[in-house]
């Protein structure tokens, strides 16, 4: 079976507006059947969404967007793991604990992209296209990246609802389990991204982004903190 995944969200528990609860029923109401919510240097948004999407779809992939000093890495593992900014003891980790590792935005630099590192070998893949990034970016990576090897991912990285699943990845599985998952993002024959854009989302986007700058200082995740999961 094919089955849409959107494995870059962000949450209130990083810098996105809205809570997990709300990221999990956006996803279902758009038709994905796995997410990934890749808040900033923790896995907090994704386990508390765990709660929400338990039993149900979306599966929600424990993950994390790390940044190391060689750039935004996404970090999607069968449980989260413990977080570190330094890339090489990130890859030790993440490949003891059997977790997906993918440059988040390569070439988008201004956001911190790896470059052409990530066209080394100790990466899973690359994410070759992010709606949070310009057009000429976009297709520049689509190009420089389209005979790597590894699994090429699309991604929203929203960071309002009304983005998710503008890109996306189409991974074809067996079931839609989390080891499945997981083994078919090691495949890139298995992986088909679809890039997209959502105007309305955008627009939403830059709202937020506005928002966060007159109220900087605020730490919004700090309710999260609290939240069973």
């Amino acid at each position: 079976m094919f089955v849409k995944a959107d494995l870059h969200i962000h949450s209130m528990a990083s810098d996105g507006r809205d809570h997990p609860k709300y990221v999990v029923k956006a996803a279902k109401e758009k038709g994905l059947l796995v997410i990934s919510i890749t808040d900033h240097n923790t896995f907090l948004g994704s386990m508390i969404a765990l709660n929400y999407a338990r039993g149900s779809y979306p599966l929600v992939i424990p993950g994390s967007e790390v940044r190391t000093e060689v750039g935004d890495i996404l970090v999607l593992c069968p449980e989260p793991i413990e977080i570190t900014r330094s890339s090489h003891e990130l890859i030790d980790v993440a490949h003891d604990n059997n977790c997906i590792l993918i440059p988040a935005h390569p070439l988008d630099l201004v956001r911190l992209g790896m470059g052409f590192l990530a066209r080394a070998p100790i990466w899973d893949g690359v994410e070759v296209f992010n709606a949070n990034s310009d057009p000429i970016t976009n297709v520049l990576t689509l190009i420089a990246f389209r005979n790597h090897g590894g699994v090429k991912l699309a991604n929203s990285d929203a960071h309002v609802i009304e983005m998710i699943g503008s890109a996306y990845t189409v991974i074809e599985v067996s079931s839609i389990e989390l080891d499945e998952v997981l083994n078919a993002l090691r495949n890139d024959e298995a992986t088909h991204p679809v890039p997209g854009y959502e105007v309305i989302g955008i627009v939403n986007r830059g709202a937020w982004a506005v928002r966060r700058m007159l109220s900087r200082g605020a730490n919004t995740a700090t309710g999260l903190q609290a939240a069973t999961y």
